[in-house]
């Protein structure tokens, strides 16, 4: 039994724009100005979504309590219209839901945001749940690949939530240029992916995962009074490059394949200088990266969801054929590396499955 893809849905919060928050907002902020306004140019940013605009409220100097309980007002309808969305696409219903898969590392409450939806959804009450938190930017691929089994073994369609309200993590005001970059790239947004036996127009054929514990201390966030501390080391994209082409090569040897044999791309646009390292450590064309600039640009760094809103921007925006190999990649602090490799089948999301002519 195969597990599909069926349907991928993002929702946002209201949009502000790039110029916009330096201008009015960070600017203005204690640190060296000329090189944070060169940073926030240089992102590849346009404009982002929050919950938190600080144009409207400004969290730097809430605490880690009164922030979480900004995430609970907020997280819950923002997963709510993603996955609703997402089933509606996949002509599924929440009743058919035998999994839900969530993940979050920017906010945490108990009973979680899975139980919390499991209601709002009114799914079957034998519906499993998961939460997978704190692994960071690359947690949408090891989530897929849990869905992707519990769908292949129980024959039943599974949905995976991801969701990141990063912008109720703004720190006070410091001249850490780590700081500044995080409040350059970061934006807010809930995607929900629907994965069903036997028919979507992406089958999921495997995963490989990296970790470089060497390189442990560049990529971290850290719960403090004051929210969620990330640090991101410039030295990132150097680290990524080491082994990125032996991951994406390992994986596709697996299935026969090489890299010019890849014909989408969903990379994790950590920032432009990772986009640049992917495309040149594997040789690619120059529009191979533009799905993931395209996320970037009109949405910022999202955390996990942000692989599969470039993976929806790739299935919306290119011609994929038949067979058309699929390569996702994200990382995260650890420093991890995960690859995924998809294959594009020529269905269309609401085709009939195995499942249905089962009953």
């Amino acid at each position: 039994m195969t597990a599909h893809i069926a349907a991928v849905s993002t929702a946002l919060p209201p949009a502000v724009e790039q110029t916009t928050l330096w201008e009015q907002h960070f600017r203005h902020v204690p640190h060296n100005s000329r090189l944070a306004g060169r940073i926030f140019n240089g992102a590849g940013v346009r404009q982002r979504h929050t919950v938190a605009n600080p144009l409207e409220v400004d969290v730097s100097s809430y605490s880690t309590g009164e922030r979480m309980r900004l995430y609970n007002e907020h997280a819950r309808p923002l997963g709510h219209e993603a996955v609703t969305n997402a089933l509606a696409a996949a002509n599924l219903t929440a009743a058919d839901v035998g999994q839900l898969t969530v993940v979050s590392c920017t906010g945490y409450t108990a009973p979680g945001l899975d139980v919390q939806l499991a209601a709002s959804l009114d799914l079957a009450p034998d519906a499993q749940r998961l939460m997978i938190g704190h692994m960071g930017c690359y947690a949408a691929l090891p989530g897929l690949a849990t869905v992707t089994d519990f769908v292949a073994l129980h024959r039943r369609p599974a949905v995976l939530l991801c969701l990141e309200l990063t912008s109720l993590h703004v720190q006070p005001s410091t001249s850490d240029i780590q700081d500044v970059v995080s409040h350059a790239l970061f934006g807010d947004a809930a995607t929900a992916l629907v994965v069903r036996p036997g028919a979507g127009p992406l089958e999921f054929l495997g995963t490989r995962a990296v970790t470089d514990a060497s390189a442990a201390d560049h990529l971290t966030w850290t719960v403090t009074d004051r929210g969620f501390r990330m640090t991101l080391s410039p030295r990132v994209p150097d680290v990524l490059g080491k082994h990125v082409r032996h991951a994406v090569e390992t994986l596709l040897a697996d299935h026969g394949l090489t890299v010019p044999d890849v014909r989408g791309w969903a990379v994790h646009p950590g920032g432009p200088r990772i986009l640049d390292t992917v495309g040149q450590e594997l040789g690619l064309p120059s529009d191979a990266m533009e799905p993931s600039r395209h996320v970037l640009r009109e949405n910022g760094n999202c955390s996990s969801p942000t692989v599969l809103m470039v993976l929806d921007e790739l299935l919306r925006g290119s011609a994929l054929r038949q067979g058309d190999p699929v390569v996702a990649m994200a990382f995260g602090p650890g420093l991890t590396l995960y690859v995924t490799l998809l294959r594009a089948t020529g269905q269309a999301a609401d085709a009939p499955s195995e499942l249905d002519a089962s009953g």
